[in-house]
């Protein structure tokens, strides 16, 4: 919770005003009763009119000040606590946003999802409540308590021998409900992931007939997750009737003593009906305080999850290393790489590209190609070796540097809910001329033409009114709109027919000749005529070349060339 007080900081002032609001509120709540007995002690028997209208108009006062102090003192505990939010909610996205991809793998994506809404949202209700009810409770409490001892000790402590009970049930259920709140949120992160993977894979859950299934699979965890709140629940049930059953209890004693010392003519009726009004004000006050242990248990649970975000180290910062003139745009020297820090999925990888020069990677699934892409784009460090861009390494480069530097279409990438033109301009500050000739030299003009509103034309979210090629295309100008220095197309090409791949291939080598090309496909006729193409196997170099040399050296290489086009050409054959 460390984290969290740094936002409040800014509102004590604020929360300062609002407190001091309240503060006359419970006051005038206080004074309500006092006058009253005061009236059937004092006034009444007098027989003046005057000054029964006098007094009952004193606490019409006090009854409209507290009115209006408690409804402005709560907006502004509201202001406050919707402010305060807003800002921590806008931090944690920032930081979240630049998590580095294994800090993200750790904390996952439907915790973070969780931590931005529920959590968040119980913070929200936490600093609400704390400002209504957290001043206001122990000052009726408190209040009530001392003006009832100047009434009647006696009856007082009657009342007091009840508190500590109560405290009691408050400390041992507070202490038990905060880690079932903890435990409770890990739950719901589990069926925000489900939940996600269900919505964003539907259309696969549909065609595999697997529906049921997966209502089946939700419905555990969400079992599991109302049993949790079922467990908590149970044990912050007991909070309230157990405050109400003692206070209840002292209640009864209080009449019964009442009566008594009426008798002997100890106290007065006044006295008694303003001790019952107190006796109420009290067990609201501490109904209230317990309601505010219950939302503190949430808002400390919930809590601790935001600061466990935020408190997150800066992961991949920019090194200060010397650069090296190497000759080369792109160079891997002896990369080595492990997600999990158990088993390498890359191995002693080493390459080099001059500028302007394309790299075919090619392997089969698992083989370690998007983790090139990935250390390429530092979304990680590799763990041993060295990568550079113009003989930088790119843990010296800043982010922003870096990306500039880099166009990128990934195998699963993302189209958003706004126009063609949009999507390919990414809201980036590029003019219309750029955006429709990216769109030419991504092969996607000609459907673009065709649509309604051409480049105005309105996407889906997913891009759902699209095909997968059409997307593809509008991914692929995204990336060329920025003119970069690098492009990587990670298996982009693969819901392109074969005339369109060619030509986006043309394309490339053409208009993008001083750009250094990093494609990775499944197709050899995507990347047979690049300058240098790498074949993985299980993370490792099984082949390193031009797509000739790969023919007569690399056997892996050359039976995906046979099994995509059908027969090897003859002066292969001849070579083998």
């Amino acid at each position: 919770m460390k984290g969290i007080a740094k936002y409040i900081r800014p509102y004590y002032g604020y929360i300062a005003v609002t407190l001091a609001i309240k503060f006359v509120a419970s006051i005038m709540d206080l004074l309500i009763p006092s006058i009253l007995a005061k009236m059937i002690d004092e006034i009444v028997p007098l027989g003046e009119e005057g000054l029964i209208f006098l007094w009952g108009g004193i606490m019409a006062l006090c009854a409209v000040i507290s009115f209006l102090s408690n409804v402005t003192a709560n907006r502004m505990a509201a202001r406050s606590a919707g402010k305060i939010t807003k800002q921590i909610r806008h931090d944690l996205f920032s930081r979240i946003s630049y998590l580095s991809a294994r800090q993200l793998d750790d904390v996952t994506v439907s915790s973070a999802v969780s931590r931005l809404t529920s959590d968040t949202y119980n913070l929200n209700q936490m600093f609400a409540r704390m400002q209504r009810i957290g001043i206001r409770g122990p000052i009726l409490l408190i209040g009530g308590i001392a003006i009832t001892l100047t009434m009647d000790v006696g009856l007082t402590l009657v009342l007091l021998a009840t508190l500590p009970v109560i405290a009691v049930v408050v400390y041992f259920v507070t202490k038990k409900s905060v880690p079932l709140y903890t435990e409770q949120q890990g739950v719901l992160d589990h069926m925000v992931q489900v939940t996600q993977e269900n919505i964003t894979g539907i259309r696969v859950i549909k065609a595999l007939s697997k529906t049921e299934f997966e209502k089946a699979r939700f419905d555990r965890v969400n079992d599991t997750l109302s049993n949790t709140e079922q467990h908590v629940g149970n044990i912050m049930a007991t909070t309230n009737p157990a405050s109400t059953l003692i206070l209840n209890i002292g209640l009864t004693l209080v009449v019964l003593v009442g009566a008594f010392r009426i008798n002997a003519g100890q106290t007065s009726p006044g006295v008694i009906v303003a001790f019952l009004s107190y006796f109420t004000i009290i067990l609201n006050a501490m109904l209230g305080i317990t309601r505010i242990f219950v939302m503190c248990s949430k808002g400390v649970a919930s809590g601790r999850r935001v600061s466990e975000i935020l408190g997150l180290p800066q992961d991949l910062q920019v090194q200060m290393l010397p650069a090296k003139d190497c000759g080369a745009h792109i160079s891997f020297s002896h990369v080595s790489f492990s997600y999990e820090g158990v088993q390498d999925n890359l191995t002693d990888i080493s390459f080099s590209l001059e500028r302007g020069q394309t790299l075919g990677i090619i392997g089969a699934t698992g083989s370690g190609k998007s983790t090139i892409v990935n250390l390429l784009l530092r979304f990680y460090d590799a763990d041993s070796g060295k990568i550079c861009i113009d003989g930088r390494d790119i843990r010296s480069i800043p982010d922003g540097e870096l990306r500039q530097k880099i166009g990128v279409v990934f195998q699963n990438d993302f189209l958003v809910a706004d126009t063609i033109a949009e999507n390919i301009r990414y809201f980036r500050e590029l003019p219309q001329s750029q955006v429709e000739e990216a769109a030419t030299f991504a092969q996607a003009a000609e459907f673009i033409a065709q649509t309604e509103g051409k480049f105005q034309h309105q996407v889906l979210s997913h891009g759902n009114n699209l095909s997968g090629g059409q997307r593809q295309r509008l991914l692929i100008a995204r990336a060329l709109a920025a003119n970069p220095e690098i492009l990587i197309l990670d298996d982009a090409s693969s819901a392109l027919d074969y005339k369109t791949d060619a030509a986006l291939r043309k394309a490339l080598h053409t208009d993008f000749a001083n750009t250094t090309k990093v494609i990775v496909a499944q197709r050899i006729s995507s990347i047979q005529s690049a300058d240098r193409i790498l074949v993985l196997e299980d993370g490792r170099e099984i082949g390193y070349g031009t797509h000739d040399t790969l023919m007569k050296d690399c056997e892996v290489y050359r039976d995906i060339c046979e099994i995509q086009m059908g027969s090897m050409p003859e002066e292969v054959d001849d070579r083998a």
